[in-house]
C-alpha cells in the first residue's frame, strides 16, 4: 500500500511542476486532462501528509517515554502518544479506501428510471411517490432535474418515468437506489382499511459523453410523433417527439418534454448512449459482478432493495438491515442517512476484501 502512495504523491508533484509550464498551460487537451488527474490524487496526497505527520509525532513521543521525565510531563506525552496512535490507525483505513479501486462512472451525473411494477394503479402512485423523493433529494442538494419522459395515469400515478439529474458525483449516492422498492400501505381507493403490497422498479445510469459511446447513424431508426400529456400549448400541435430505436440491440427511447423536436432529439440520444454504455458494461463484467457480491447487493433489478411499510412509519432497507421510522422524511427526500450508510457498508466491504502489502 505505501508504495502505491509513495507513487502517488511523487506523481503528484511532478503533475503540479508540469502544469505551471506555459508550454503545457497552452495545450488545453493536455492541460485538462493533467488537472483532472490532479484532482483525483490531491485527497490521497493530503490524507498520506498527514499520515506521516502522526506517524513523526508517534516517533517523538515515543523517544521522549523512553528518556527520563517528570510524571505529570509523562502522562501528558503518553496521552498525545495514544492519541496519535488511534489516529494514525483512523487515517490508515481512510487510506485503504482512497486507494481501493473507485467506479468509474461514479463523479458522472445520472439518469433514473422509475417504473411501476406489480400492484396495477397502486404501483404507479407508489411510481410517482418515489419520482418526487428523488426530485426532493436532488433539490436538496441543488441538482438540476430534468424530465425526459413520462407517462402518468389519470388519477395522478406514473406508469413510468425517465429524468436527468445533473450534478457532479451523482451516480457515487444514486446507484445504490437500483433495485426493487417495495411498499406497504393502504389505498386510497381501499375501503376495507387493508394493506396492499405493491413494487416499483428503480434504474440509475451513468450519463455518459459521445465520446464515451460510438453509435453509428445507419444503426438507428429514427421517429417523429405528437407529444401527449401535460407541457404547454405545443402539445398536439406539432410533431416534436422523438422515438429513436438502435436497430441491433432492439433499445427504443422515446422522448416528448422537450419544446423542440431537435432538444428532444439531443435529450433521446444521451438516455440511448447511456443504455448503450451500461450494456456494454455489463458485458464486460458480467463474471466480475457474479463472484463478487457486496454487502450492498449486486444492483440487480430484479433485487428487492427496501421495503416502506406506511402503517409502521418505517423503511427498512434489506441489504445492509438498516430500519429506519421516519417514512414521512425520506419520503421527502431526507435520503442521506439511508445513502450514507450503504456507502459506509460498501467501503467495509472493500477494506475487508482487499489485500495490501504493507511495508
Amino acid at each position: 500500500m505505501f508504495d502505491k502512495l509513495e507513487n502517488a504523491e511523487n506523481r503528484y508533484e511532478e503533475i503540479n511542476h508540469k502544469l505551471a509550464d506555459p508550454q503545457v498551460i497552452s495545450d488545453q487537451d493536455e492541460y485538462r486532462k493533467l488537472m483532472k488527474e490532479f484532482s483525483e490524487l490531491s485527497d490521497i496526497v493530503a490524507k498520506f501528509r498527514e499520515y506521516k505527520k502522526v506517524k513523526s509525532d508517534i516517533a517523538e513521543a515515543r523517544e521522549l517515554l523512553d528518556g527520563t521525565l517528570e510524571k505529570d510531563f509523562r502522562e501528558l506525552v503518553q496521552a498525545e502518544f495514544d492519541e496519535s496512535r488511534e489516529k494514525l490507525d483512523s487515517i490508515e483505513n481512510e487510506l485503504k479506501i482512497l486507494i481501493a479501486p473507485k467506479d468509474p462512472n461514479d463523479n458522472k451525473s445520472v439518469i433514473v428510471e422509475i417504473r411501476g411494477g406489480a400492484g396495477g394503479e397502486e404501483a404507479a402512485l407508489f411510481a410517482s411517490d418515489l419520482f418526487r423523493m428523488y426530485s426532493r433529494y436532488a433539490e436538496r442538494h441543488r441538482w438540476k432535474t430534468e424530465i425526459v419522459d413520462m407517462n402518468d395515469t389519470e388519477i395522478g400515478g406514473i406508469k413510468e418515468v425517465v429524468f436527468t439529474i445533473e450534478a457532479k458525483g451523482a451516480y457515487s449516492r444514486l446507484k445504490y437506489e437500483i433495485g426493487v422498492h417495495r411498499v406497504q400501505r393502504v389505498p386510497s381507493t381501499e375501503s376495507s382499511g387493508r394493506i396492499h403490497t405493491s413494487t416499483v422498479t428503480v434504474a440509475v445510469l451513468p450519463e455518459v459523453e459521445e465520446v464515451d459511446v460510438d453509435i453509428n447513424p445507419n444503426d438507428l431508426q429514427i421517429d417523429t410523433y405528437r407529444a401527449s400529456g401535460a407541457g404547454g400549448q405545443h402539445i398536439n400541435k406539432t410533431d416534436s417527439a422523438i422515438r429513436i430505436t438502435h436497430i441491433p440491440t432492439g433499445i427504443v427511447v422515446t422522448c416528448q418534454d422537450q419544446r423542440s423536436q431537435h432538444k428532444n432529439k439531443d435529450r433521446a440520444m444521451s438516455v440511448l448512449r447511456s443504455k448503450l454504455f451500461e450494456m456494454a458494461q455489463e458485458q464486460q463484467n458480467s463474471e466480475i459482478a457474479q463472484a463478487r457480491k457486496s454487502q450492498v447487493g449486486t444492483g440487480d433489478r430484479s433485487e428487492r432493495i427496501r421495503t416502506y411499510n406506511f402503517p409502521q412509519g418505517r423503511v427498512s432497507d434489506h441489504r445492509i438491515g438498516l430500519t429506519l421510522y421516519k417514512i414521512e422524511q425520506i419520503m421527502d427526500g431526507d435520503l442521506d442517512e439511508v445513502i450514507d450508510a450503504l456507502i459506509t457498508a460498501a467501503q467495509s466491504e472493500k477494506l475487508g476484501s482487499a489485500s495490501y502489502d504493507e511495508d
